[in-house]
């Protein structure tokens, strides 16, 4: 089964998955499986700081290495009722990114997320790590960008403000937070160097674990 939380041999769905290194294991029944635990990127921000101009680019210039996916697309209703950082909606990407990666690539996921509403998730433990890179901007630039976006976005002044005040909490606790977020201001940044910056943040946290990997195949093959 693809769906990280179910046993392949017992059917039983687990609360919190159990994983150790390479492997996955039921709390039920003991089976054991081969398990890609990859990092997750997740490319924060708040809403017109850059992630959807950065995101298309970004899928192009990181084809082949990675899967670039936009989180908006399951804000559908259900998923975004719950409250308190919506975790039913968090848990859900955490368990597709964590099945894209068991084809070997990781996700860069799109979408305003900040640390504690995911690193407090059961599926948390799917994934080595989670590195979380902001696109940030000046006050009077995020508020014009907003503005400018068409009517059915539905961005009047009172949610401008909240998200003008979300962008000044970023700033001043983005290196608090744990883990921290990387900061890069796009107020006066061209795309393409937005999207270098972020190839690079990308780039910088990577690597695969040559160790990891190897035993990962051989649990496999086993």
């Amino acid at each position: 089964m693809l769906d990280p939380r179910i046993c392949p041999a017992c059917g039983d769905r687990a609360d919190v998955p159990l994983v150790e290194g390479t492997t996955r294991m039921c709390d039920r029944c003991g089976h054991r499986w081969p398990f890609r635990r990859l990092p997750l990127f997740a490319l924060t921000g708040p809403s017109g700081g850059g992630k959807s101009t950065v995101g298309p680019a970004l899928a192009a210039r990181l084809a082949g290495r990675a899967v670039v996916l936009e989180q908006d697309v399951l804000w559908t209703a259900g998923l975004r009722d719950d409250v308190d950082g919506h975790p039913a909606f968090r848990a859900t990407w955490l368990r597709m990114a964590a099945m894209i990666a068991q084809n070997g690539r990781p996700v860069v996921l799109c979408g305003t997320v900040v640390p504690p509403e995911f690193e407090a998730l059961p599926e948390r433990a799917l994934f080595s790590d989670i590195h979380y890179l902001a696109l940030i901007a000046e006050p009077e630039v995020l508020a014009e960008r907003l503005r400018a976006r068409p009517a059915w976005r539905e961005w009047d002044e009172p949610r401008i403000a909240e998200t003008l005040g979300f962008n000044d909490w970023l700033r001043k606790h983005a290196e608090v937070l744990q883990p921290p977020v990387r900061l890069f201001d796009t107020s006066a940044t061209p795309l393409e160097a937005s999207v270098d910056h972020t190839v690079s943040w990308f780039d910088d946290l990577s690597t695969v674990d040559p160790v990891h990997e190897s035993t990962w195949r051989r649990t496999r093959s086993e």
